[in-house]
């Protein structure tokens, strides 16, 4: 099982970044999937969550109206579209797959920098 992310890099405040997660060796489309991010010296934290069919979204706080998660079952591919990054945005951002009485499934990481 493997999930991959990318699109993580440098941006400028106010600017915009698409991250990817493929998924592989698993049945994608039956697994609820998530964004983490985890910011140095502190704890890793829920971004954004989406439903196996892709019904249903919720976000943190912090980053509503700001950030959209979405999935692509077709080819097993989840997305967080980034808008109006701010500095307090930088992080590692994780991908995460979950299902009931499946192991969670983590990503390696990719990095954000949001700075002028």
């Amino acid at each position: 099982v493997q999930l991959v992310e990318s699109g993580g890099g440098l941006v400028q405040p106010g600017g915009s970044l698409r991250l990817s997660c493929a998924a592989s060796r698993f049945t994608f489309s039956t697994y609820d999937m998530s964004w983490y991010r985890q910011a140095p010296g502190k704890e890793r934290e829920l971004v954004a969550v989406i439903s196996s069919a892709g019904g249903s979204t919720n976000y943190a706080d912090s980053v509503k109206g700001r950030f959209t998660i979405s999935r692509d079952n077709a080819k097993n591919t989840v997305y967080l579209q980034m808008n109006s990054l701010k500095p307090e945005d930088t992080a590692v951002y994780y991908c995460n797959a979950k299902r009931v009485l499946r192991a969670t499934i983590w990503g390696q990481g990719t990095q954000v920098t949001v700075s002028s």
